[in-house]
């Protein structure tokens, strides 16, 4: 029944994600030029893309896996408090790749114990492999292999087209990978799993389950966010900035997600292939330089804007029959506003493709009846579609009407039955006439030729 129930879980949070039509985006250009080669940043308010780079060319994601990692745990653990023991040879596997400086440790010790929480925590925040592949290794049946089906399952399920994983750690693998369209996607279903972002934003966390053997000084044992924009100490730090996840591959470049929130607004930016070093091999952090610049310009730039008023006029339909006009204006059903840049004047946004429901319309109409659609659109993208309604009554003409009538009625199919039948009937009652008129005639005829057989044959008798 508990599994029933994950499962039922998973479905429901996944319906918003197959189910919506895809998100209204329209793409602002920054002026400053990110270092990063992949960008996407998302409104997580509307889900609304407002800038994306590259959004579909795969990238290596690293650590990034362990956002799904932790979905796919969340969602087929049924004990998130069961203590595990860190495996010498389940943990072994982490070792086993040319680039050791890509390994991520959170000084665990073979045969230390953590709650499935504690460990979820120690992957998140510090992309700690030990406690990456244990997770995979216990909710995958004591196989790391089934646990990473799971996980190109969950991205098939959430339309992930270029993503693909080959191991729960982020370690370098050439197939593995991902795009920031794709990140942007499953963070986004990862933000409603249960406690994951409660895990994925929290700053620093020790653990629940003392293990004083190897860590005489449990106490002062714990684990900070690898996100040095949520570090107070830090130079990188920015005030609204929260979590997700941070990824270096050495031979490849850094990566970041984050969440960031001002004045009610909520965005969400993924930054995949930063450099790692400047020409001059000095270590740079522009994947937290390029995620502040974006927020930076999105809360300073983007507000909501009415691009096309609930009393704008955008169109007219014939209407027949009617009384004085014979037409009605059309209007928006709703306001539409939306997320708008600063620097570009709502007057550029153009009103396409109105679809009417009719090509007329017959009187009377009713103030607010649906008449049709019109789309917005700027730079050819589509920004949405509202529904157009009538702004004013339309009465109907009596006499327009009974002449209207009078025409349906004779060209209906009704009055040509009719009239078909009415010559029918009078050419079968002429036919009976005639014949009943000749049957008389004949008649009359026979009795005239009795008479006067009568009268001769009277005659001759006298």
């Amino acid at each position: 029944m508990k599994k029933f129930l994950s499962a039922l879980t998973a479905i429901l949070m996944t319906l918003p994600f197959l189910c919506v039509p895809k998100a209204d985006a329209v793409n602002f250009t920054l002026k400053t030029t990110l270092q990063s080669e992949s960008v996407v940043l998302v409104n997580l308010d509307n889900n609304m893309i407002i800038n994306e780079k590259n959004a579909d060319v795969r990238q290596m994601p690293g650590p990034l896996v362990n956002i799904m990692t932790a979905v796919v745990v969340l969602e087929n653990c049924q004990n998130i408090n069961q203590e595990i023991m860190i495996e010498e040879e389940v943990c072994n596997a982490i070792y086993d790749t040319e680039y050791p400086d890509d390994i991520r440790l959170a000084d665990m010790y073979v045969e230390d114990r953590f709650t499935v929480t504690d460990l979820l925590y120690a992957m998140m925040l510090t992309s700690s492999m030990e406690a990456s592949q244990t997770l995979a290794y216990y909710v995958g049946g004591s196989n790391v292999d089934n646990f990473v089906n799971l996980m190109n399952q969950k991205a098939e399920e959430l339309g992930l087209e270029n993503t693909h994983f080959t191991n729960p750690t982020g370690l370098y693998d050439e197939n593995q990978y991902t795009s920031a369209q794709d990140m942007a996607k499953l963070t986004q279903y990862a933000l409603n799993v249960s406690i994951f972002e409660q895990i994925a934003t929290t700053y620093t966390y020790k653990p629940t389950v003392p293990n004083n053997v190897n860590h005489e000084d449990f106490n002062e044992w714990y684990w900070n966010h690898s996100n040095e924009m949520m570090n107070p100490e830090s130079e990188y730090y920015y005030n609204s900035a929260k979590g997700i996840k941070t990824a270096n591959l050495q031979e490849y470049g850094r990566n970041i997600i984050a969440i960031a929130s001002k004045d009610g607004n909520n965005y969400l930016a993924v930054l995949l292939k930063s450099p790692m070093t400047d020409e001059w091999g000095n270590q740079i952090y522009s994947h937290i330089e390029d995620a502040m610049t974006i927020f930076d310009w999105a809360f300073t730039h983007l507000s909501y804007q009415v691009l096309l008023a609930d009393t704008a006029e955008v169109g007219e339909l014939p209407v027949e029959l009617a009384s004085g006009n014979d037409y009605v204006l059309a209007r928006p059903k709703n306001e539409v506003t939306m997320l708008w840049y600063d620097e570009i004047d709502v007057a550029v946004v153009n009103k396409y493709d109105i679809k009417w429901y009719n090509k007329f319309l017959y009187a009377p109409v009713k103030k607010g009846d649906p008449l049709g659609e019109v789309t917005l659109k700027y730079n050819g993208e589509e920004l949405g579609t509202v529904e157009l309604v009538a702004v004013s009554d339309v009465e109907r003409s009596t006499s327009k009407y009974n002449l209207y009538a009078v025409k349906q009625f004779i060209s209906s199919k009704w009055f040509r039955n009719t009239l078909i039948v009415s010559i029918l009937l009078c050419v079968i009652y002429i036919i009976v006439c005639i014949y009943c008129y000749v049957i008389y005639r004949n008649r009359k005829r026979e009795e005239d030729a009795k008479r006067r057989a009568t009268r001769r044959r009277l005659n001759q008798e006298e």
